[in-house]
């Protein structure tokens, strides 16, 4: 079954796929957030980083509110994942639930999924700010406290780096050997402290992370960052022939338009700065040229 032909198709309820809706519902475009429920910014225990609010909100507290602009301009939100992406003449189709849906352009919010280190009790560490995946968003609240990076050096040695600034105590618990000796040479200079560990586990302990080697012998931090990689969901593009980097970032021009034309791209799925205000600014620029390349709207 093939619905009415929607002006874009939004693929993610993150607050980038959000945002762009908001826009678009605004420039009074009809629009559909298809999201299957799990954006990682809802595990944002506390972001200080959204301008205006001065102590802070979660996540899951800003897409609650973005959510209900989204209901008072009567824009359709779909709980379920988009499993196929197909390119025609006059736009998109779609399916989700097993049918088919139109559209003349698509925006893919649809983001990343951390790599997470072996750890029983992970989100609930992460509520409660013991595990951590973004020192550029709340490094400043780390400032003096005894820190732990996880992951394989040539991922790791950057963020330790990093958070050396706002703390002495930086330990790099490097997850496989690595011959990148420059990157280890920094990180003596700095004084960040590295310990192989391949098979370490971390667990909570009082009132921080406790990192426990293969040996028995144990590491007490205040907090953890894993810097073990992602996967950027981005097949449904990769899946049209869209052009990307190695590692599945999708590239898009200043217009945040992809290789295939009316196929739009914004969010952690096109960079790895992960902040919500360059989600912000993605989805705002994506939103105003499809606003622009659609036929004129008249009242």
């Amino acid at each position: 079954m093939t619905v009415a032909r929607l002006d874009c198709l939004i693929v993610g309820g993150g607050p980038a796929g959000l945002m762009a809706a908001i826009y678009l519902a605004r420039f009074r475009r009809s629009v559909c957030v298809v999201d299957t429920g799990a954006s990682r910014a809802a595990l944002i225990p506390r972001s200080h980083n959204v301008p205006g609010f001065v102590h802070g909100l979660s996540g899951a507290e800003l897409i609650e509110r973005m959510s209900a602009q989204l209901d008072e301009l009567s824009v359709t939100r779909v709980e379920a994942e988009v499993t196929a992406l197909r390119r025609h003449d006059h736009g998109f189709e779609a399916s989700w639930n097993g049918d088919a849906h139109a559209a003349a352009t698509v925006i893919l919010a649809s983001g990343i999924v951390d790599t997470h280190p072996p750890f029983a009790e992970w989100r609930e560490a992460v509520a409660d700010g013991l595990l951590r995946y973004c020192p550029v968003c709340d490094a400043f609240e780390a400032t003096g406290h005894r820190i732990g990076v996880i992951g394989p050096l040539h991922l790791a040695a950057s963020k330790a780096l990093f958070l050396r600034a706002y703390s002495r105590d930086v330990t790099l618990l490097a997850t496989g050997p690595d011959d990148d000796q420059g990157a280890a040479s920094e990180l003596l200079d700095a004084g960040v402290e590295v310990v192989f560990a391949p098979d370490l586990h971390l667990r909570r302990s009082g009132g921080g992370v406790e990192a426990v080697f293969a040996d028995g012998r144990t590491m007490q931090f205040d907090m953890v960052y894993p810097a073990m990689g992602a996967e950027v969901r981005s097949q449904l593009a990769v899946s049209l022939g869209a052009e990307h980097i190695g590692e599945g970032y999708l590239k898009v021009d200043d217009h945040q338009r992809t290789s295939i034309h009316g196929l739009y791209s914004i969010g952690d799925v096109v960079t790895d700065l992960h902040q919500i205000s360059v989600a912000f600014g993605h989805a705002a620029v994506a939103a105003c040229n499809i606003h622009h390349s659609l036929p004129r709207r008249l009242a």
